[in-house]
């Protein structure tokens, strides 16, 4: 049985089942009702988002900071999503696809504060000095429910240490054998080696090497897209109209495309969710291992991370792109298998062949620093299922074996697998947010109170008037989560 017969007739029919009828409405349909429960948390806290993001890079006393678990969770969202999985979008959803990746965004900052704040809400301390939490964590101490959290770890270790691992391989390969040549089978042992020493250093390791690697160079992705949007300023209207007309089907650019609103909303949808991941259970992984006075201040900045990730970066890729116009992108003709590559000739086609070597760098990057994120996700749920340090040494082994695999696999394939995956993963995920959405929204409450009595928040779980229960085992009860204290008995 080939890939491509499992493809046609199980991954291909699961994946349209999925996202066409259950999966866009319940993510929209989430976000919008905590927008409304938190008030537009999103907007009204907006500045504060950034503020929080410059008073979290101090130390954090021997475990991770704010500001290097927001880069392990920016290390994650910002890699093939934004370069390929833009390109991805226009050329099976037209440029409508981008104002609904923007929409998925706008109400999805809503659901990231939600989900990042459980993550630290019900985190727990690890042995190496940082803390372990997210969905799997959330799902076992607030709803009662260790199977429920044993199946989202399932889910999550597959999705992002297996299929989405390939997925940024693949990109990498794609980039370096249409722009230079570069065999697959040469991308995959490079891969592998570079791999190796990372994934083997654990999460804290990962987290250096993101807090360093990532702000430098989304800066400088995003400063190429500025030179490009201000070559061709004239063209911005344009461009956006061109958006938001086929966004609903009307206009010259979407009447070459099959589906017209339905191709928009629904590729805009997956390739937005996978950008930025904003209710799909991956980043409060991150956002769990942070250190800090009160959960929400980590859940404005998992919130902000979802912004810069599709509004800024993703917004960034599709103009450079709609800017280059019919020689490099036609809506509806040009090839579904245009990924990175799209991009990378969009760029050359505005600044020359000799940023060829500039994109592939920075693709490179993005996608390796994916690897690494997805992989500290992965580490955090074997954790959660209490894997044995052998089970461990032979995740870690696969990993770098299925980083090389996704180098030469079609990446069609490889892109309709990380749809289901990543689709059964955030329906658990979803749920369990509404379920236990009052503790975040009394975490926020607790939050904005102390912030209008003038000082700086600090969370309890004891005596705490706003939330639904007392936690008396947390990690919250004393004062505040600022050096975690090992369990004995923690993996």
């Amino acid at each position: 049985m080939t890939m491509g017969f499992i493809q046609q007739y199980l991954i291909d029919p699961v994946s349209n089942f999925l996202w066409t009828y259950v999966l866009v409405y319940v993510l929209l349909g989430v976000g919008l009702y905590f927008g409304v429960r938190t008030r537009f948390a999103q907007v009204r806290h907006f500045a504060r988002m950034i503020r929080q993001i410059g008073s979290s890079r101090g130390g954090s006393e021997g475990g991770i900071s704010s500001f290097q678990a927001f880069c392990v969770g920016l290390a994650s969202r910002v890699g093939t999503g934004n370069i390929a999985g833009v390109a991805i979008a226009l050329t099976l959803g037209g440029p409508g696809a981008i104002f609904w990746m923007w929409i998925v965004a706008l109400v999805g900052m809503a659901t990231a504060l939600i989900e990042a704040t459980l993550a630290q809400i019900f985190k727990r301390p690890a042995a190496d000095g940082s803390f372990r939490g997210g969905p799997a964590f959330y799902i076992e101490q607030g709803l009662g429910s260790r199977r429920g959290g044993i199946v989202f770890a399932v889910l999550l270790i597959f999705t992002f240490g297996i299929a989405f691992n390939m997925v940024q391989a693949n990109t990498i390969a794609d980039v370096l054998s249409s722009g230079h040549g570069v065999g697959a089978g040469w991308t995959a042992l490079v891969l592998m080696a570079l791999t190796a020493p990372v994934v083997f250093g654990g999460v804290r390791r990962i987290a250096r090497v993101a807090e360093f690697v990532l702000p430098i160079m989304a800066l400088l992705y995003i400063g190429l897209a500025f030179v490009i949007i201000a070559l061709n300023a004239g063209q911005i209207g344009t461009v956006v109209g061109q958006i938001v007309t086929s966004a609903f089907g009307v206009g010259e650019a979407a009447a070459g495309l099959t589906g017209g609103l339905a191709a928009a909303l629904l590729n805009g949808a997956k390739r937005g969710l996978f950008s930025n991941e904003a209710g799909m259970g991956s980043a409060p992984n991150a956002a769990a291992t942070a250190t800090t006075s009160h959960p929400v201040k980590q859940g404005l900045i998992q919130s902000l991370g979802v912004f810069v990730d599709t509004i800024i970066v993703c917004s960034a890729t599709a103009f450079i792109i709609l800017f280059a116009g019919p020689e490099v992108y036609v809506p509806g003709e040009t090839s579904e298998a245009s990924g990175a590559a799209l991009t990378q000739t969009a760029v050359a086609h505005e600044l020359g062949s000799g940023t060829t070597w500039l994109m592939t760098v920075l693709v490179f990057v993005f996608a390796f620093s994916s690897v690494l994120g997805n992989y500290s996700y992965a580490e955090v749920n074997m954790t959660f299922l209490r894997a044995r340090p052998a089970a461990l040494l032979a995740f870690r082994t696969l990993v770098v074996l299925v980083v090389g695999a996704g180098s030469v696999l079609e990446l069609v394939a490889v892109w309709a697998l990380a749809d289901v995956a990543m689709g059964f993963m955030a329906l658990v995920n979803l749920v369990a947010l509404v379920l236990l959405g009052r503790w975040a929204l009394g975490a926020l409450r607790d939050f904005e109170e102390q912030s209008r009595a003038g000082v700086d928040p600090v969370f309890r779980t004891v005596g705490n008037r706003h939330l639904p229960r007392e936690l008396p085992d947390s990690v919250w009860v004393g004062d505040h989560s600022v050096t975690p204290t090992p369990s004995p008995t923690t993996p």
